[in-house]
Formats: structure tokens, sequence, C-alpha cells
């Protein structure tokens, strides 16, 4: 049986509704399988006297084109309400539109049902930037939009009965306190979480079965579902492709994604409107390369250099070893007995990135030369106020941070926190300040 979660968005969804009072609607934007109906629909039964739920992947031709014709509403919620069999309260009521992708005209009808204001309107939907989905409607100014992602490991321990972690894990990081002894099992359980990632299926099935390979198999569903959408934009399948080379092409070690290895060359905009895709699919989290460092990171990105890890970092593991058996994963084995080697430490970096991006971060890189052959790189890079913060990322219990200090002697001025994350105890070394991995969600 599926369990409902706690998540963090729907504080932000009462916010919504108590600030808006009908004035917008919201859309909520993921990527698939991410929770969002199953959120949208708590919303609605828990914070209004009734809902209609629209889905417009099974919603039938004659209730798509009721919204072709919005002369008179009247004739469209009465019409609704006797398709869904469904009472509407004025200001008492919200509408649904789930995947609202597969019916621009709803999208666009939003305008013109919140200047009605009889009901509010939550809108949910899946790679809905993409311009084929959206090429002839008008954009409704009257949306709010929010991103809704996997869920982060204050809300995985959540899931599991824990509310007492995050809150000990900030105090300790905000009196920069050692672990100690709690170090091994906060470490095995964040390992746990890398493992099983923050779908909401996986994790229900973790929950129900204390089986990998059965949370494995859900996991390989869904990368499934990623792959069919994505050949759905691009029936060459080179999107796909490009998916599903993420853990070869980060395994390489190499400074920035590298296109042509997986398909070959191509033009500069296709090329572009590729990441694009996979952008606004929100399967993906990329991470650009920043040209001159500074607190306006945005403003040197170089949208030509860039990185990509997964949205969640336990399909990372699933399709890792996409082409073989789940005992054949060697990242299960290796993280369950905590014995995971330096080459296949980008498995930490993909669920750093992860969970800064959770927590509203955009994510930035940065190169620079060392000598004629070998260059530095800073894994992240944080605006915080009037300063950056730079970022290393070990999969170990190394301390060495030879990039991070020269990345500090060149743009000193620049520099705020100094903050290198790996698998032991808090701890610093001159100015660095080293952190065990689970607190990079309190940075």
């Amino acid at each position: 049986m599926e369990q409902l979660f706690k998540r963090k968005l729907y504080d932000k969804l009462l916010a919504w509704k108590r600030e808006s009072n009908g004035q917008t609607a919201i859309l909520i934007e993921g990527a698939r399988r991410v929770g969002k109906s199953t959120l949208v629909e708590q919303f609605a039964m828990n914070e209004y006297q009734s809902y209609l739920l629209i889905d417009f992947n099974k919603a039938s031709r004659q209730t798509k084109a009721l919204f072709e014709d919005l002369v008179d509403l009247d004739y469209l919620f009465l019409s609704l309400q006797a398709a869904y069999n469904k009472v509407l309260v004025p200001r008492k009521s919200v509408i649904i539109f789930d995947e609202v992708q597969q019916c621009p005209l709803a999208r666009q009808a939003i305008k013109y049902l919140v200047q009605d204001g009889r009901y509010d309107y939550i809108e949910t939907g899946s790679l809905i930037s993409i311009k084929k989905n959206v090429k002839d409607i008008t954009i409704p100014s009257e949306e709010e939009r929010v991103t809704m992602f996997p869920m982060d490991y204050e809300e995985f321990r959540w899931a599991l009965g824990d509310t007492a972690t995050m809150p000990l894990l900030q105090t300790f990081y905000n009196k920069r306190l050692p672990l100690g002894a709690a170090l091994r099992t906060k470490m095995r359980e964040f390992r746990l979480y890398v493992l099983i990632g923050g779908m909401p299926q996986a994790v229900n099935t973790y929950l129900e079965t204390r089986d990998l390979q059965k949370v494995d198999a859900v996991k390989r569903r869904i990368l499934q579902l990623y792959d069919e959408d994505f050949r759905k934009i691009d029936d060459s399948g080179r999107i796909s492709k490009l998916f599903m080379s993420v853990p070869g092409q980060l395994s390489r070690a190499a400074m920035r994604f590298v296109p042509y290895h997986s398909i070959g060359t191509q033009q500069e905009d296709t090329m572009v409107g590729f990441i694009r895709a996979m952008e606004d699919s929100k399967t993906v989290n990329v991470v650009y390369g920043v040209n001159d460092p500074n607190v306006g990171l945005a403003l040197s990105k170089n949208e030509s250099q860039y990185k990509i890890f997964l949205a969640d970092t336990g399909l990372f593991v699933s399709l890792a070893f996409w082409d073989k058996q789940y005992a054949d994963n060697i990242l299960y084995q290796k993280l369950l007995s905590d014995k995971l080697e330096v080459n296949l430490g980008y498995v930490y970096e993909n669920v750093v990135a992860q969970l800064l991006a959770s927590a509203g971060n955009q994510l930035f890189y940065h190169t620079f030369r060392k000598d004629d052959i070998h260059s530095y790189e800073i894994d992240f890079l944080l605006s915080r106020g009037e300063k950056i913060v730079p970022i290393e990322v070990k999969s170990s219990g190394y301390r060495t941070h030879k990039s991070l200090d020269a990345f500090c002697a060149k743009y000193s001025s620049r520099i705020g926190q100094r903050v290198l994350l790996y698998t032991k105890d808090t701890s610093h070394d001159g100015q660095v300040e080293l952190f065990p991995m689970p607190m990079a969600c309190c940075l």
C-alpha cells in the first residue's frame, strides 16, 4: 500500500493559498513519479471543502474540448462537476489540472479562470516547458511556478519515522562540533539514502519489503518511463542516449560533460536544445561552469561548459549498472560495506548536487589551469551574501584539498566559507572546514 509521505512543498502550498487568496494559480513542475499528484490531492483533501481533479493523461476528448471555448464559464464548471461527480463551492473548492502539459488549452485558460475568481487552481506537469507543449498558447501571467524535487534527506528520514536526525545535524553543524560516536551510524543512514534515493515509490517499496533488490526494480521502471518520455520528444533517441550516458560521463572524471562521446558531433543549437529538454524534464541537475567566479555567479555562466547529474541519486545508482543485474551492481555492495573506492566518488558528487538543488541553490562549478597539462576544479560554488562558498567533495576520508587552496588563494577577497565534504567527522584544516557528507543539507 502506497504511504503518504510528509513533503516540504506542502507548506509552500499553504503559503500560496493564504497569500494568493485566489489571485493566482500555482504550477508544480517536477519529474515523473516524484510525488506531485499525491501531494496535490492530499493538500486538496485537507485544505478545501471539495476538489475536482482532472488527470489530462486520462481525460476524455470531450473534457479537453471544454477548454476550447471559454465564453460560458458557468457551462464549463457545470460540465466538469457532472463529468467528475463533484460539487464545487465558490472560494472553498480547488480544481486540479494534473499533467496539464497534455492539454495546453487548459493551461492557457488559467488566465480567465483565475479572473473569474470562483475557485482555486493547482496545476502539475512534467516536461512542461518543452516547446511543443507551449508553442501555440499564451502562458498565463497569473501562474506561480514551483519545482518539486525527489525527497531530500530530511524528508527521507521523516519517511523512516526519524524526526531527530536533521535538527541534530543542523545543531552540530552550527556549533562546529564533531559527531563523535554517532558518526558511524549517521554515515550508514546517509548511505542508505544514497542507495534508495528520494523517489516515493522506491522509498515505499523499501519500507514495505526492506529489500534493496525490489527497490532497484522499482527504480529501473521509473528510468524506463524517462527513456520513453525522451523518445517522445526526440524519436532519434539522442536525448535518451545523453541521459543514459550520465554515469559513464561522470566516471571519466572529466571536467565537463562531452556530448559527442555519446551521440557524435551535433550542431550547437541542436545540442543546446537537447540539454534544455533534459533540464526542463527535471530528471537531471545541470551544473554550469562559470568563467569569473563572483557573487553573481549566473552572470559569468558558461553554457558550453557543464556537468550533468541525475536529480535522484537512487536512480543514478541503478542507471550506473543499467545493463547488469542487481547482484552485479557494485555500488550497492561498496556503499553498504562502506568501501566506496575513490574512482566511484561521483556517486557522492551526485547526492551533493541533489541536496543543494533541492534546497533551492543554482548549481555552478569552476575550473582553472594548474599548468600546461593539468587543471584545478572546484566541485560546487554557492553564493552567500557578498561572498562565494567553494565546496569540494571527497568520497573518502582524505583531507587533501589542493584545488580548494589554489582557488581561495586566487580569489581570496571573494571567498567566504571554505568547505570540504567527506566521509569523516567535522574538523578544520587551516581555513578549510571539513564536514561529514550528510551536512551538505546544512550549507
